[in-house]
């Protein structure tokens, strides 16, 4: 009685569980929105019954032979060396289970691998901890950074469903147009992955690899990082809107406006305060990850910048550990991440927050000045 009263128990419970909760529950792989990842889809599934089968057909054989013919009821093994009809049986059949999921197989690597006749060239580049996607054909660029508030990394706020899934600057496509991704990376190996696009594809610093998509559906479309690529190789999600081709012709000519006026503020005369505002946010984006948001740093990899001589001393060595990094350390190279604007305004920034109050102020013509002598 006991027992059929926790077996009714554990039924309801069942019951009981959200709907959400069971819809996020998966152990498949999702045919995804492109002709692609519905081949791999389709490919995977096939290959799972076969193996099914095959683990029906050999343990239901196994286990008749071992109940229907067992000692008790008086049978004897037979003995003997070599049977040539079971040798090539036991060799056909496995080869041609083979070859019957290598021809699928091998038309789905074989269309993976067509990046030709692409309709538009994003250059996908990895950086510790975020992408940067160029459009090649357009002329314009941005990184796409995590955007997870810090107060759900540390458990201040309760995590949303997108939790470490969310960035600030998504990768914009339209659909029903073949987009080619020339992948590299700029420091370690990354690797892009996005499941419901069937792309997974390794960022190698000095080699460009090439993969593509054809997205059918308007969407958002998430993925990760999937190699292990420092410590915060769980930060760099990647997340794709897909979008009709009249939205996104008209976000492109946004983009390319924007990075017109971007162009235009390198001549710009800029004030402290105009610096600092500027540069709280680049350094929130750019530099907190490691220095953290009041300076302190984590020592010994990251160290503090609140005090340091690097922010309150020599400008030009200040420069250059942040234009060309500090070889040897974790400690990267901004100058061909930032623009001139960003980096003037991060260098001013950091000579006079968290108390180091320099009164310094870096101009993007310094910094232009400073590369160009480089």
């Amino acid at each position: 009685m006991r027992t059929k009263a926790m077996r009714v128990g554990l039924f309801t419970a069942a019951l009981s569980l959200s709907q959400s909760a069971l819809a996020d529950w998966t152990v498949n792989m999702a045919p995804g929105v492109t002709n692609v990842s519905r081949d791999i889809y389709g490919l995977h599934m096939t290959i799972l019954w076969i193996c099914v089968a095959i683990g029906v057909v050999v343990f239901g054989v196994m286990f008749w032979s071992i109940l229907a013919h067992r000692k008790s009821k008086g049978y004897k093994p037979a003995n003997f060396h070599e049977h040539t009809w079971v040798e090539i049986t036991w060799t056909i059949i496995p080869f041609a289970i083979l070859v019957a999921m290598a021809i699928p197989a091998t038309a789905t690597l074989l269309d993976m691998y067509d990046t030709g006749e692409a309709e538009i060239d994003v250059k996908v580049t990895g950086y510790q901890w975020k992408w940067k996607y160029d459009y090649i054909n357009e002329e314009f660029g941005y990184f796409s950074n995590l955007s997870t508030p810090k107060d759900e990394i540390y458990n201040r706020l309760e995590k949303n469903e997108n939790y470490l899934l969310e960035v600030d600057n998504p990768l914009v496509l339209p659909v029903g147009k073949k987009v080619r991704f020339l992948m590299t990376a700029n420091d370690v190996i990354h690797s892009w992955w996005v499941p419901a696009l069937g792309v997974k594809k390794d960022a190698i610093p000095g080699f460009i690899n090439e993969t593509w998509a054809k997205i059918e559906e308007p969407g958002i479309y998430r993925g990760q990082c999937t190699e292990l690529c420092g410590k915060d190789h769980g930060f760099m999600p990647v997340v794709v809107k897909a979008v009709p081709q009249e939205e996104y012709d008209a976000w492109v000519q946004e983009q390319i406006a924007m990075a017109e006026k971007e162009r235009e503020l390198a001549s710009k005369d800029w004030s402290l305060d105009e610096l600092m505002e500027r540069g709280e946010q680049v350094y929130n984006t750019a530099c907190a990850a490691c220095h953290q948001a009041d300076g302190s740093g984590t020592p010994p990899a990251f160290p503090a910048l609140a005090g340091s001589p690097i922010v309150t001393e020599e400008i030009n060595a200040h420069l250059d550990v942040v234009v060309n990094g500090v070889s040897g350390t974790a400690m990267q190279a901004f100058g061909q991440q930032l623009s001139e604007v960003d980096l003037a305004a991060v260098i001013t920034y950091e000579r006079n927050a968290w108390g180091n109050d320099t009164g310094d102020m870096v101009t993007p013509k310094e910094v232009l000045d400073y590369k160009n002598a480089q």
